[in-house]
């Protein structure tokens, strides 16, 4: 008989400092140890729920009654909720984009670092001669954490007959939901406000008034205005992309398959394009996604476990905690171009 038929569940595997559910299981019951056998390929929350026989998706898919059929079982529900919270966070995923680093921590409080080098004439160290000084200092502010979430308004009996695979699309959504707030507040972090404002770069018109109000030209502004950052990403409104996709740069064939073929936007700059609503519609931010940003997480998805496990169903809450700070000031610049002549 296989180790993970033999673990005991409990509420208090949820509630370990700075370890989640699945975590907790696999320190139990390792899946190194299944190499070679019919249940490798599985993690130790995927092993409990073959243990118990429980179907997430697919043909065949059980309902919620399916989890509460024993007490061990009832334990393994907040972790389905929250994977499926986490898949609708992935499939809205663009703080992978640009995130250049994330720092998970266990309470709510986080001071972030910056650096600054040494100006010098010489780039190059002269015999006998000083090396220029790079210093880290910590930030004087602390980053602001905020916690986002929603409370699972519903009961028991109105769930127990629901299948799993129809209680996970309503749980993606919630994650997507999660995620362009996250987004929003990424990209608070990455304007700055008044003293710690990014750069705006001031699109400069060479024509005339009834001109575009974009041009190939302005992007190469941005371009150039990073350096030496590089551009990788652009994050503008739908309107802003609307003008870039207008530019008779981007009507080549290859940017065209590609973005009919996969719906994927490249700029001719090679950078990313990523929708955000809340970028204004005149500008368009640029940045270098390995230096501008610092994703800071407190704890995981939490899935208030006692009243799941309990049936207790009608105001769980569900949250995630996270924050963000700038690595780079000069690695994110924002592109005007609504400036008259």
């Amino acid at each position: 008989m296989a180790y993970c038929n033999s673990i005991k569940l409990e509420k208090g595997m949820y509630n370990v400092g700075g370890k989640s559910f699945t975590e907790v299981l696999e320190e139990l019951d390792p899946s190194e140890n299944y190499k070679g056998s019919p249940l490798d390929g599985l993690d130790a929350y995927q092993r409990q729920l073959k243990r118990f026989d429980i179907k997430v998706s697919g043909p065949g898919c059980d309902t919620v009654e399916k989890f509460f059929s024993a007490a061990d079982s009832a334990v393994l529900f907040p972790e389905f909720l929250a994977r499926a919270i986490k898949q609708g966070i992935k499939a809205s995923d663009v703080l992978s984009s640009i995130v250049a680093a994330t720092t998970k921590i266990d309470g709510v409080d986080y001071r972030s670092i910056t650096s600054s080098i040494e100006e010098s004439e010489s780039t190059y160290v002269t015999e006998g001669g000083s090396i220029r000084s790079v210093n880290v200092t910590k930030n004087p502010a602390l980053v602001s954490l905020k916690k986002h979430g929603r409370l699972l308004s519903s009961s028991y009996e109105a769930l127990r007959f629901q299948n799993l695979d129809v209680i996970a699309v309503i749980l993606k959504q919630i994650g997507m939901d999660i995620a362009n707030e996250q987004l929003s507040d990424a990209l608070t972090e990455l304007l700055g406000s008044e003293s710690t404002a990014a750069t705006e770069i001031k699109a400069t018109y060479s024509g005339s008034p009834e001109a575009p109000a974009l041009s190939y030209s302005h992007l190469l502004q941005l371009w150039k205005g990073l350096n030496p950052y590089k551009l990788n990403v652009m994050l503008a409104s739908s309107a802003a992309i609307n003008d870039i996709l207008s530019l008779s740069e981007m009507r080549d064939a290859v940017a065209g398959l590609d973005f009919q073929g996969t719906g994927n936007v490249v700029t001719p700059m090679g950078a990313k394009l990523i929708l955000c609503e809340s970028v204004a519609a005149n500008k368009i931010v640029g940045l270098d996604k390995d230096f501008a940003l610092q994703m800071i997480q407190s704890g995981d998805i939490v899935v208030e476990y006692d009243k799941v496990i309990d049936k207790q169903l009608e105001r769980a809450g569900i949250t995630m905690t996270t924050g963000f700070s700038r690595i780079f000031k000069d690695a994110v610049k924002v592109l005007n171009y609504s400036i008259s002549s």
